[in-house]
């Protein structure tokens, strides 16, 4: 090492966290680019930089600029799994608009981590669990040049391209381990929804594509646009991936290295047999795994089919071969030697869950209903009806998308209600302006046959609904309390410097000022806060309260900060006293009948009065 040198040792956080470690800080964003310029120095323009930063702060969540993303298009939530069954341990969700995924657990309903793909910026396929949560699947969306690239349009079927991630979950910690996780290149379709195989085919996943006909817009230009020149064959290609076969694959170290991130070339995947297709009706919007894990249910939205696809007869024809292959030599199975039936529904299917009593429920967006109709194969003798048959239409208030039932998309479905989840509500509620709200409505689904009454409307306002879960009560088993004052959610164990009752203080080191503040029915401790203009604050709080429900809020006015403590937490924020003044800091959360009394004073001397002081 030359002179000057120095060395960052960095732990993996699932370690740290193992071994009980404070943890600091998290590098949560990398960015690294081979220049090829010069042997020992870079671009003079700095153009490798730029972009190694513009990595780095993509994988960490932050914009171009530097700032934090600030929202999430959230779509699909997953519940973490036990031999195929909710367990009420984590819950997973995408964000469509960055390509991120979040880890919440359910103790606490808290968010532990946020990862960004390091390869591509949006995903929809995702979130999706395997039957032990032993990965978590993120399918893409948008094709494009992987890993952030540039490329013109004009080579979108020589540079774009399309994924799917497989994160490696480790139940211990509660966190994503980035190291064992990997990606597999696609040929540049628009991937879509994902769903994993249960009982024999467990061990497999599949996805719906859309645009295999490789669009690319353009309609200021006078070409197609999307909508038309995405939906001119008459099939996509429903995915099939080897997830076992592929995890040997990358373990072997056969992979692409993309921003540090273990990626199969799609080559590869095609040589080692963890990549098939099979054909499917046009503009699929979703493929559900029937709970016996014996069929792959796939509507599509321009087809009034729901097609069924047999998981044995999938093996067959992956074990007879077949000769043909996709424009990228992605082996292509015979349609009729996959399929097991077509039901013919109506109009815009979209959607499948299923319940306890053998039946299955699709929705239908264009004609605003759930249709019923019963399964085949070992659910054959649950109920009276033929299999593979449209038992009854409900209709529903209106357009209806994703639907969910009682465990529904589980091994074990509950059956008894399911939730349509409508974009329109039109004319069933009050209006509140342009902007109305989606409608939820509860259908009872005990009964057998026609039996399928719409029971109780729900307004539910803010953004379209984008699919959801029914877990049963009693699997979830969140704290009422933190199980110690000073716990810290981030690592889920007692933070040794959090502030404790009589310990409160106000600490100055140069311009650094650390806080340390209890709360409690009704006051905070410091009530007086004096700080100078310049200095850079941390103030943590810890909410020393045992009692059930006793949320603390704490906000100070200009400076945008906001908190709620739960009992027992501890948090910590920071800001730069740029703007001298008084501020007045109060509990927002009606505490007591005295919370209008839970404030104190910050007072932020000017910089010229902190000077003349000092003189």
């Amino acid at each position: 090492m030359g002179e000057g040198a120095g060395m960052l040792v960095l732990e993996r956080l699932d370690r740290a966290l193992a071994r009980g470690a404070r943890v600091y800080a998290e590098l949560v964003g990398y960015g690294s680019t081979a220049d090829a310029v010069h042997a020992t120095a870079p671009a003079e323009d700095g153009e490798g930089m730029l972009r190694a930063i513009h990595m780095a702060l993509a994988e960490g969540g932050l914009t171009p600029d530097g700032t934090p993303l600030t929202w999430a298009d959230t779509h699909h939530p997953a519940l973490s799994e036990t031999d195929g069954d909710y367990d009420g341990d984590f819950l997973f969700i995408n964000d469509k608009a960055n390509a991120r995924v979040a880890v919440i657990d359910l103790r606490d309903f808290d968010v532990k981590q946020i990862v960004k793909n390091p390869i591509t910026l949006s995903d929809h396929g995702g979130t999706f669990v395997t039957p032990d949560t032993d990965y978590i699947v993120e399918g893409g969306q948008y094709a494009m040049p992987l890993g952030f690239e540039y490329s013109s349009i004009e080579n979108y079927e020589d540079d774009y391209r399309g994924m799917i991630t497989f994160w490696k979950f480790n139940r211990e910690t509660g966190r994503i381990d980035k190291d064992q996780s990997f990606a597999i290149e696609l040929p540049p379709y628009w991937q879509d929804l994902c769903d994993s195989g249960k009982g024999p085919s467990e061990g497999w996943v599949f996805c719906n594509s859309i645009n295999t006909e490789m669009a690319t817009g353009g309609v200021e230009s006078g070409n197609p646009p999307f909508e038309s020149g995405a939906s001119q064959r008459d099939m996509d290609y429903l995915h099939v991936f080897n997830l076992d076969k592929a995890v040997e694959v990358a373990d072997a170290g056969n992979v692409e290295m993309i921003n540090d991130f273990r990626v199969i070339p799609l080559e590869t995947a095609i040589a080692e047999g963890l990549l098939y297709y099979v054909p499917e009706p046009k503009s699929p919007h979703g493929v559900d795994v029937t709970p016996d894990g014996e069929f792959m249910i796939v509507a599509g939205k321009l087809d009034p089919h729901v097609t069924v696809f047999s998981f044995d007869k999938l093996q067959a024809a992956i074990e007879a071969g077949t000769s043909e292959a996709d424009p990228f030599g992605v082996p292509v199975l015979n349609f009729d030697s996959v399929m097991e039936a077509q039901v013919e529904l109506g109009l815009g299917p979209l959607h499948t869950q299923f319940d306890d009593k053998g039946y299955a429920y699709t929705s239908l967006f264009l004609d605003s209903a759930v249709a019923r109709w019963s399964l085949g194969g070992s659910a054959d003798e649950k109920n009276d009806d033929p299999p593979w048959t449209l038992v009854t239409k409900t209709p529903v208030q209106y357009n209806i998308g994703h639907l969910t039932a009682a465990e529904g998309d589980t091994v074990s479905p509950d059956g008894k209600y399911l939730v349509a989840m409508n974009k329109w509500a039109v004319d069933r509620f009050l209006p509140v302006g342009p902007l109305l709200p989606q409608n939820f409505q509860l259908l009872d689904i005990s009964g057998t046959g026609t039996d399928m009454p719409v029971v109780y409307d729900m307004p539910l306002p803010d953004g379209e609904p984008h699919y959801g879960q029914i877990i049963k009560a009693d699997k979830i088993e969140a704290w009422e309390v933190y199980p110690e004052v000073g716990w810290d959610p981030h690592t889920q164990a007692v933070n040794p410097d959090a502030p404790k009752q009589g310990e409160e203080r106000v600490e100055r080191d140069g311009n650094e000022v650390h806080v340390y503040m209890t709360a409690i029915r009704s006051h905070y401790t410091p009530e007086h806060v004096e700080i100078q203009q310049g200095d850079h604050v941390v103030w943590h709080i810890t909410n020393v309260e045992r009692a059930v429900d006793a949320t603390h809020g704490f906000t100070i006015p200009a400076y945008n900060i906001h908190l709620s403590i739960e009992p027992g937490e501890t948090a910590s924020f920071e800001f730069d006293a740029k703007q001298s003044g008084v501020f007045s800091y109060y509990c927002t959360e009606f505490c007591s009948a005295l919370h209008l009394e839970m404030m104190g004073y910050m007072m932020i001397a000017p910089s010229d009065s902190a000077s003349a002081t000092t003189d």
